[in-house]
Formats: C-alpha cells, sequence, structure tokens
C-alpha cells in the first residue's frame, strides 16, 4: 500500500513555510511509503498557491476558485490522489519523521477504514450518549493500539477505496466546518467498518490556529449547529432519536437562544433527510451497539 499525503490550506501561508519541510523529511523516508503530497487552497487570499510554487516544487498544489469549506477542500484532495491510503494533515501538524511505518499494520485488515495519529496530550476517542446529545472524551492513554470512536481529519490515515465508497466528507450538510470528520467516521463504523488509534504514528497538532482567524461566537454557533445535524443525520435509533428530540425541546426552553441553532439547523433539513434515509437503509450496526463499545 502507499500513501498520499493531503493537507487542506486556507490563508496560512506562513504554517505551509514553517510544517512542509517536516512533511516533506516524512516524505523522504521510504517507510512511509508516500507517493505524493497534495495542497489543496480553498481559494485563499494570502500568497499561498504562489509560495507553494515557488519553495515546494515536490508539492502538489490544487486550487479551489471559490472558497468551500474546508470538506470540500479534503474531497477535492482525495478524488486526485493516487495512493491506496490518504493520509490528511492540517497545516497546523507537525509530523514525526517515521509518523506512518507503525499505522500499516492495522491494514492488514480489510475492514479497517482509518488510523488516527497521536497527537500527543491526545488518546483514542469514547463515545457517548448523554441527555440526548452524541458527544466524546479521550480514551485512558497507554502504549497500545486501541478502538476509537472517530479519526481526525487534521491527523489520519484513511482508506481511500471505503472513503470514495462512503461518498467522503459532507461538504453539503456540515459545511463549512466542525463535526465532517466524525460524521464520516461513525458512518464507517455503523456499516461494520473498524477505526484504531495507534499511539506509534505521532505527530504534534497546533489545535484550531487556523480557526483563532475567524470569530469564536460564530464558530461555537457552527459547531452546535453542525452537532445537531450529525445526530439528526446519523442517530437512527428510535428510541434514541425520541430521547434527543425530548431534549432538544428542554435546551430550547431553558435557553432560549438555542432556538437560533435549531433554526440555523433546520436550513439544511432537505438535503438532511435524504441522507437520514440513506444511513437508516444501509447501516449494519445499530447506534446502541456503537455506544456500547465504549
Amino acid at each position: 500500500m502507499n500513501v498520499s499525503i493531503v493537507i487542506p490550506n486556507y490563508n496560512t501561508e506562513w504554517l505551509l513555510k514553517k510544517n512542509l519541510p517536516l512533511v516533506l523529511n516524512a516524505f523522504k523516508n521510504p517507510k512511509n511509503r508516500i507517493v505524493e503530497i497534495i495542497v489543496v487552497d480553498d481559494a485563499s487570499p494570502d500568497a499561498s498557491v504562489a509560495v507553494l510554487k515557488k519553495e515546494f516544487p515536490e508539492v502538489k498544489p490544487i486550487r479551489h476558485k471559490v472558497n468551500r469549506g474546508f470538506s470540500a477542500a479534503v474531497n477535492t484532495g482525495v478524488r486526485m490522489a493516487k495512493g491506496d491510503l490518504i493520509c490528511l494533515l492540517n497545516t497546523d501538524v507537525i509530523p514525526e519523521e517515521n509518523l506512518l511505518e507503525s499505522a500499516f499494520v492495522h491494514f492488514e485488515d480489510p475492514k479497517v477504514f482509518a488510523v488516527s495519529l497521536n497527537e500527543g496530550g491526545y488518546s483514542w476517542a469514547k463515545g457517548f450518549i448523554k441527555d440526548g446529545y452524541i458527544g466524546h472524551e479521550p480514551g485512558s492513554k497507554d502504549d497500545k493500539a486501541h478502538s476509537t470512536f472517530w479519526v481526525s481529519g487534521g491527523s489520519g490515515v484513511f482508506r481511500r477505496s471505503i472513503w470514495i465508497k462512503l461518498g467522503g466528507m459532507d461538504e453539503r450538510i456540515l459545511s463549512p466546518f466542525y463535526w465532517e470528520d466524525l460524521d464520516l467516521s461513525y458512518r464507517a463504523a455503523k456499516r461494520g467498518y473498524r477505526l484504531i488509534w495507534e499511539p506509534g504514528a505521532r505527530v504534534e497538532h497546533k489545535h484550531e490556529v487556523t480557526m483563532s482567524q475567524l470569530p469564536k461566537a460564530y464558530l461555537q454557533r457552527i459547531r452546535e449547529r453542525n452537532q445537531l445535524l450529525f445526530i439528526w443525520k446519523n442517530l437512527t435509533s428510535p428510541n434514541l432519536f425520541r430521547k434527543h428530540l425530548i431534549e432538544v425541546v428542554k435546551r430550547a426552553f431553558r435557553h432560549p437562544g438555542y432556538i437560533r441553532i435549531i433554526l440555523a439547523a433546520f436550513t439544511r433539513v432537505r438535503p438532511l433527510v435524504k441522507a437520514r434515509a440513506k444511513e437508516k437503509r444501509e447501516a449494519k450496526v445499530s447506534d446502541e451497539a456503537i455506544f456500547a463499545r465504549f
């Protein structure tokens, strides 16, 4: 198996200059089996594309003419990639030179869809449902590989054939960002695929360095809206979904400002209904079984 590295970029010229040399060090290590590095620029207003062409001729740049969001940028890179596996790295991720060597063993199992890289202070993710809402938290960290609730779209390795089969990240419902990697992971798990966290595949992730350019209130609204969209799309258990709807009503009464989040989610209800029907039709594993693992 060989690997394509895909890096989505928006307006982070300085991070490309800082971190791409370290990605190239990993590229030069034959044990990582990297055949290409693709940077998908999402119509950045800065000089990102010019920097790529001038300073990093080894990198394949792809540019969106208009800004389409994180999911669309990633999907473009995966469509254009030639590797059997896709390693997604955000521009604020610093990889170790041997970052992929320990990940390959997991892909010997054809049911493994994705492997999450070890982001230092983080570990595998434990999924849960509480008060009608789906959430996640770090599991106990050790030096052993572990099943995980989701694999990060900023530091994970994905089997391209399954990615294509799943339709990739949901750019129609979850753009511009947040919850798209959880959505992809959850859809894969409900179809019977496996998700693994590998402690030996190390990176350093300066989380949300790129997001700091945007207002915090806006980011919070998108995060909460997309959490609702994720649940409405993927939680197909009648019992669990009924409990969720009750809690949505309670939350709206306790916090009237939350009505704004609900209304924002409803603007995407048309594609959501179609996507939910597909999840009901294609799921092989119940929601209850997914959460029972953790």
